[in-house]
């Protein structure tokens, strides 16, 4: 997000804030599984599932959220206007990025030391993301979760790095 986008994006409502932490939750089980798969240490497979595990109950708190903001009357929830998509671009691109993962133009991950660079590097990018983001943002429910997210991929990126530094020695 540069100056310019940070001015520009509108001020978020709880289902906005929901809504982002989810497709960052999704993001890093999608990040997680495919790096259960290519990790050849015990240590670092431990370490991807027991983040993977993390995320998924991160989601399934995240979601019981959002079934609770529902309108207990109207139905399902439809929003008023669409997610700003210069976060959700943001979000794809930087966090959790799919290039690094099978197919045509993506470059492949073959080491657990390049799956755990990645894990940190996008954990390190999704913290940035919400600093921002909260910096903008002035609602209070909005507010703490974004919050709750931070301080959770602030301990994920905390684990990414002791891992690093146990199985690698940087």
């Amino acid at each position: 997000m540069t100056q310019n986008d940070d001015t520009q994006i509108s001020s978020l409502q709880c289902a906005d804030a929901i809504e982002i932490s989810l497709y960052i939750e999704l993001k890093g089980i999608k990040f997680y599984e495919r790096a259960i798969k290519i990790a050849s240490t015990p240590r670092v497979r431990e370490i991807f599932t027991r983040l993977m595990k993390e995320e998924k109950e991160h989601t399934t708190a995240l979601q019981e959220k959002a079934q609770f903001l529902q309108p207990a009357l109207g139905g399902k929830y439809t929003r008023k206007k669409p997610l700003d998509p210069r976060i959700k671009s943001l979000i794809k691109e930087h966090i959790f990025p799919d290039r690094f993962f099978e197919g045509e133009g993506k470059r492949q991950v073959s080491t657990d030391r390049e799956a755990l660079e990645i894990g940190i590097e996008s954990e390190k990018q999704s913290i940035v993301m919400l600093e921002k983001l909260l910096a903008m943002e002035r609602k209070m429910e909005v507010r703490a979760v974004f919050n709750h997210l931070l301080a959770e991929e602030k301990r994920h990126l905390q684990i990414l790095q002791v891992a690093q530094k146990e199985c690698f020695g940087n």
